[in-house]
C-alpha cells in the first residue's frame, strides 16, 4: 500500500462514479478475479482524457476492455483507440464488452504479443496507456517513444510495485527481482530521457506520467 488506507478510502469515497454500463463491468471484472485499474486511477484517467482530450489512443493491455470502454466514453473528442491483448479469454470478453458499448467503430482490439504488434504500427498516437505485462514495460518503450509525438502523452500504470521499488533487489522475493530491475530501468529510462518530462506519482500502485517535449531544453 503506497498511501494510508484510510486515506485511498476517503478519497475514493468522494468519486462519484462512472456510467453505469462501466459500473457493471468493473464489477463483473472483479467478481472473476480480472485485474482492472484502481477506482483512483479510473478517476484520474477521466481527468486526463478532459484535459488533453486525445484524438488518437493507444492501449498496450485490454484485459476486459474496461479501460479502452472509459477512455472512448469520457474523452470528449471523438477518439479512435487502438488496444493491444494477448490473452485469448480475456479477448473474447473484452470484443464482447466493445460490442454491448456500441464502440466497435471507435475501438479497435489487437491480438497478440505487445512488443510485435507494437512494431507493425507506424502513426503516432495522442496518448498512450501501459498497463500490461510489467517485466515488459522496458522492452516496449523503444516502440512506445517512436510512436509519440511532441505533445503525446504516456502514461504507466503499477510501476511502484507496492513500494517495493525502493527495496533492495535483496530483499525482494527471489522470483520477484528480474521484475523488480526492469521496472527500475524502465522508470530510470523515462526519467533521464531529454525528450520525455515525467513524473512518477504514488497513485495507486504507482504511475508514470511522461509528455513527449517539442525541444530540447536551453
Amino acid at each position: 500500500m503506497l498511501t494510508d488506507a484510510r486515506m485511498t478510502a476517503f478519497i475514493n469515497a468522494m468519486d462519484r462514479g462512472h456510467t453505469p454500463f462501466l459500473e457493471d463491468i468493473c464489477a463483473e471484472a472483479r467478481r472473476n478475479h480480472v485485474p482492472v485499474i484502481r477506482r483512483e486511477m479510473q478517476s484520474f484517467l477521466k481527468t486526463l482524457m478532459v484535459m488533453q482530450r486525445p484524438g488518437s489512443i493507444l492501449e498496450i493491455g485490454t484485459a476486459v476492455g474496461f479501460s479502452a470502454i472509459l477512455m472512448a466514453v469520457y474523452d470528449p473528442a471523438p477518439c479512435k483507440i487502438l488496444t493491444i491483448e494477448n490473452y485469448e479469454k480475456r479477448i473474447l470478453a473484452a470484443r464482447e464488452n466493445i460490442r454491448r458499448a456500441g464502440l466497435e467503430n471507435q475501438i479497435t482490439l489487437l491480438e497478440g504479443d505487445a512488443a510485435d504488434r507494437l512494431r507493425e504500427l507506424t502513426d503516432p498516437f495522442d496518448f498512450i496507456f501501459l498497463d500490461a505485462a510489467k517485466g515488459q514495460y522496458i522492452r516496449f518503450l523503444p516502440e512506445l517513444l517512436r510512436l509519440m509525438h511532441p505533445g503525446s502523452v504516456l502514461l504507466a500504470d503499477n510501476v511502484l510495485q507496492g513500494g517495493d521499488i525502493l527495496e533492495s533487489r535483496f530483499i525482494v522475493e527471489r522470483r520477484s527481482r528480474t521484475i523488480h530491475r526492469r521496472m527500475r530501468e524502465f522508470l530510470l529510462a523515462l526519467k533521464s530521457n531529454p525528450l520525455l518530462e515525467t513524473s512518477i506519482l504514488p497513485l495507486g500502485d504507482g504511475a508514470a506520467l511522461a509528455v513527449r517535449r517539442g525541444t530540447d531544453l536551453i
